[in-house]
């Protein structure tokens, strides 16, 4: 279970998400939170996020400078 909460997550933060085609593989891919699309306080998988690349996919890591 993935124990970041929605709370810990900004607009503008550096995360780590895994995307919806990489699951299976667990690969990450590195961006800018630019909207948190998750609506409830925590989720088993990750929060969801949209990157300013426009990704989509949940947060397993922050990366918080």
């Amino acid at each position: 279970m993935n124990n970041i909460k929605r709370a810990d997550i900004k607009k503008g933060d550096q995360v780590r998400i895994v995307l919806k085609k990489d699951q299976r593989t667990n690969k990450l891919t590195e961006g800018v939170v630019k909207e948190i699309l998750t609506k409830s306080a925590a989720h088993p998988h990750g929060i969801k996020v949209r990157l300013e690349n426009g990704q989509i996919g949940r947060v397993k890591e922050l990366l918080k400078t």
